[in-house]
C-alpha cells in the first residue's frame, strides 16, 4: 500500500521522482511542438482516476494498489504506454513493475524509440530507486531489462 500511496501522487508539483529536468525538458519539447507539455498537471494531488490529465499524460487505468496505466498525449511518432504493476508478496515486501512501452509509427518512430533508449533505461532505475527510497525500503533485486522478443515471423 505505500509504493501505490506514492505513486499515485506523481506528476503535477510532486515531479516524477527522478530526472525531473529530463520530464521538463521533455514537455518543453513537446509544448515547441504543438503538443500539451507538461503544464496540464493534476485535477487532484493525490487521487486518480480513469480519464484524468497527468502532464502529458492521460489515466488509462487505476486497479486499487495493483496497476496504473498511463497514455502519452504528448506528440510522438507512435504510441507511448506507461504502466506500473504493483503485487504485494507479503508484510513489507511488494514487486513493483515499470514497463514502458512504445508502439512506433512507420520508420520515424522505430527511429525516435531507440534513440531514446539510452535515456529511458537509467530514468526508471532512478524512478524506481528513488520510490524505493521514498517508501522507506531497498530494492531487493532489479530493476531488469527484459530480454529482447523474438522478432521472427514464421507463415506456415
Amino acid at each position: 500500500a505505500r509504493v501505490w500511496h506514492v505513486l499515485t501522487r506523481l506528476g503535477g508539483d510532486e515531479g516524477w521522482m527522478y530526472g525531473d529536468w529530463l520530464w521538463k525538458m521533455r514537455g518543453r519539447l513537446d509544448k515547441l511542438i504543438g503538443g500539451t507539455g507538461l503544464r496540464r498537471g493534476r485535477r487532484h494531488p493525490s487521487d486518480l482516476r480513469v480519464g484524468d490529465a497527468l502532464d502529458f499524460w492521460r489515466v488509462l487505468v487505476v486497479e486499487e494498489n495493483s496497476r496504473l496505466r498511463l497514455l502519452a498525449e504528448m506528440k510522438v511518432p507512435g504510441e507511448a504506454l506507461l504502466q506500473f504493476d504493483v503485487e504485494e508478496r507479503g508484510p513489507n515486501r511488494t514487486a513493483l513493475t515499470l514497463r514502458a512501452r512504445f508502439l512506433p509509427r512507420g520508420l520515424w518512430g522505430i527511429v525516435y524509440w531507440k534513440a531514446l533508449a539510452p535515456v529511458h533505461t537509467p530514468l526508471f532505475k532512478g524512478m524506481l530507486t528513488a520510490l524505493a527510497r521514498k517508501v522507506g525500503g531497498a530494492i531487493l533485486s532489479g530493476p531488469v531489462t527484459p530480454p529482447k522478443e523474438d522478432s521472427k515471423c514464421r507463415i506456415s
